[in-house]
């Protein structure tokens, strides 16, 4: 998504990470991806990844991806952490409480989106703030945060409506205007896995309720 939205030339080979090909452990022998390697020298971290394109990939050939605000970076940071949690509980007690944890981390994310940011307030507007219309975390385009934080959406998006029966409020407008101005985003379609690579890789991980 990232070497997309820089404009990148790249050539796209699928494995078997089950039954790795030789050339793929030779680049980085006992590592898992996803991983970088450059000059000999092998990138595990996802962030450290993010960061090194980022740097090497610069303006004035490359477009810039950091967000503006800081705070589109932390944007819905817990959520997938609060939805592996909800997905992986196989204890109907604690249903219940794991699902008002998630929904409350998609609140924040909908109070988020749906909060103005400076560039779209006029100070010398009268009355309240208006609600953002923005398409993304940091404005009308796609940055960094939304890489991080969009496929995991998409993949709780998915999963929860298939093995829990639930889905993201109508009401969280900002989350469905955010995922509706993805799903129109070649960078964002084009690199997500389909709905059924998802629920296939987590039939084992959606823990039945007892």
């Amino acid at each position: 998504m990232i070497l997309l939205l820089k404009g990148v030339i790249f050539t796209v080979t699928t494995v078997d990470v089950k039954r790795k090909p030789a050339n793929l452990q030779n680049l980085a022998p006992g590592i898992n991806p996803p991983f970088m390697t450059f000059n000999g020298k092998v990138k595990v971290d996802v962030n450290k990844i993010e960061e090194f394109l980022e740097e090497k990939l610069a303006p004035p050939r490359y477009p810039r991806l950091a967000p503006k605000h800081l705070e589109a970076n932390t944007a819905g940071i817990d959520i997938f952490a609060k939805f592996s949690a909800y997905i992986k509980n196989p204890r109907g007690e604690a249903h219940d409480a794991l699902e008002k944890v998630l929904l409350k981390s998609l609140h924040h994310l909908d109070d988020f989106l749906r909060t103005p940011l400076s560039e779209e307030i006029d100070a010398d507007a009268d009355g309240d703030l208006p609600e953002s219309s923005r398409s993304f975390l940091d404005g009308p385009e796609l940055t960094l945060a939304d890489c991080n934080l969009l496929p995991k959406l998409h993949i709780l998006k998915v999963v929860v409506k298939k093995y829990r029966g639930f889905e993201i409020p109508a009401e969280m407008t900002g989350v469905w205007r955010y995922l509706t101005c993805a799903y129109q985003r070649k960078e964002f379609t084009s690199t997500c896995p389909a709905e059924r690579e998802i629920k296939f890789a987590y039939m084992d991980v959606a823990k039945q309720i007892k």
